[in-house]
Order: structure tokens, then sequence, then C-alpha cells
């Protein structure tokens, strides 16, 4: 039986619908999506080496396998039709954005940064628990993989006591791809040509811009799709046959904000500014 990751059938056999779990999970961590890559890069930008970006992507990601545990065994008993519901899903946005939000000013130690400023002082380092409260949090939001993984795969399994494993198998696959982004995005940090504390201030501005003001957004995009609830059929079908991938719509336009807009456009302001103000040779 051939695996298929666009379209799998209902009644696999065990083996294959756990094999279709971990590498579904591979595919969802590594393409774009708005549970995981703002919170991912944020933490691991703001880890700033690639130890710390490692642990940040591995700590949000195992939390996120713990929860889709949980979910994986609520769906074989069919329980997964209360959180697949839009609203349950617009209000999911609400609370992984102010999560996000408290997280960016404690970074900012308890001070929201504006757009035009540089070299917020008294940065802190984030905790390290809170990727894994994003990460159990943001997990219960429903994509495409979500409905696959709750509708197919944990219905294949034999009895209750399988149950919870597809869940944990998509949640190590989503693993394995997340710490390396973290990895990457750490290890990126580390390599720039600044001062150690400098690569701190970049880092953590960056992170704490992400957070705060990405949280804003998820919080505006959550209480608009519970407001307009038709804004969620509106997409743009790229032909691509890859979840995530397939249809850019108003949760791709989020990511984008985030990661691109905010993230990015901070990471690269910062590294400008700090060019023009140091010394960047160590």
């Amino acid at each position: 039986m051939d695996l298929n990751l666009w379209n799998p059938a209902s009644g696999l056999p065990v083996g294959m619908a756990l094999l279709t779990a971990f590498v579904l999970g591979m595919v969802h961590g590594a393409t774009p999506d708005e549970h995981t890559w703002p919170i991912t890069f944020s933490y691991a930008v703001g880890g700033y080496s690639s130890r710390r970006g490692l642990q940040a992507g591995l700590t949000f990601s195992l939390a996120f396998t713990v929860q889709r545990a949980i979910a994986s065994e609520l769906a074989y008993f069919a329980l997964y039709r209360w959180f697949a519901i839009d609203a349950v899903n617009h209000a999911i946005f609400v609370i992984v954005g102010l999560v996000m939000w408290l997280a960016g000013r404690y970074l900012a130690h308890g001070r929201l940064l504006h757009v035009g400023s540089h070299g917020a002082v008294d940065l802190r380092d984030p905790r390290p628990w809170m990727p894994a409260v994003h990460g159990f949090i943001a997990g219960w939001g429903v994509g495409a993989f979500a409905m696959i993984l709750y509708t197919v795969l944990a219905p294949a399994m034999p009895d209750a006591a399988w149950a919870w494993l597809p869940g944990a198998l998509f949640g190590l696959g989503t693993t394995a791809m997340q710490a390396l982004v973290g990895w990457a995005i750490g290890g990126f940090m580390a390599r720039q040509r600044f001062s150690q504390e400098t690569i701190r201030r970049i880092a953590l501005t960056t992170a704490a811009r992400t957070l705060g003001w990405g949280g804003l957004a998820f919080v505006l995009f959550g209480l608009l799709g519970l407001l307009f609830p038709a804004i969620e059929n509106w997409s743009v079908d790229t032909g691509l046959h890859i979840h995530n991938l397939a249809h850019l719509d108003l949760d791709f336009v989020l990511l984008m904000l985030v990661v691109v807009g905010i993230g990015l456009g901070t990471l690269v302001s910062q590294w400008r500014y700090w060019s023009r103000h140091t010394d960047v040779s160590r």
C-alpha cells in the first residue's frame, strides 16, 4: 500500500497509519504553518545560539507532541468534533496571541517595544518553560493535518490503548523538523560578526517584537474569525498537493505577517542599526 500524505483512506492497517502519522508530522514541521513557525522562530532567535535554538524547537514541539497524543486519544472516541469547530479554532488564535504578547512583554522587561526603537534595555532571556506552554496551547488549533490525524489515523487504531500513538508520532515528526529549524535559526544568530552582547540584544529585541506585535496580530485574526466567520472561506488555490501549501488563505497571511513582516523585518533593521553603531570585528 502506497504512502498517501494528501488524502489517506480510512481503514489503514495499523503500521501504515503510524508511518503516515510520523511522515505527515515531518511535512507539518517543514512547511509554513501559523501554529508553529512564528513561535519557533521567536524563541529560536531569542536563544541566539545553536544549542538554545535547538532547545527551543525541542521544548515547543515536545509539548505539542503531548497535546497531539491527548487529542488523538480523544479523537478515537469521536470527541475531536468539539475542538474542530471553527469558532473554537479562532478562540485558540486569541489565546495563543495573548500568551505571545505576554511573553513579548516579559522579554522586553515589562514594556511594549515600539517599531521605531532600537536596542531596548533590560532585555530578558526567555524562560525555558515558555515554548512548552506555547506548544501545548497552539497544538489545539485544527487544520488539514489535524483533521487527517483525528478522522483517519486515530480511528485506525485497534483499541483505545493504541489511540494516542498516531498523535504522538505526528508530534515527533514535527519535533524532528522544528528542532532542526530552531538549531539553524539559533546558529545563524550565533555566527553574526558582532560581540556576544550585541547578538543578545539583536536576538531578544527581534524575539520580543515578534512575540509582542505578532501576538496582537494573532488576537486580531482570531477576533475577525469569530466576528466574521465567512472570511475563513477566502483562499487562493496554488495547485500543490501539499498541506499548508495547497491554498494561500488568511492563516498564511498571518504567518507571513508575523514571521516575515515583523520577525525578519525586525532582525534586518536591528542588524543594520548595530552594523552602523558598533565595530563588527571581534
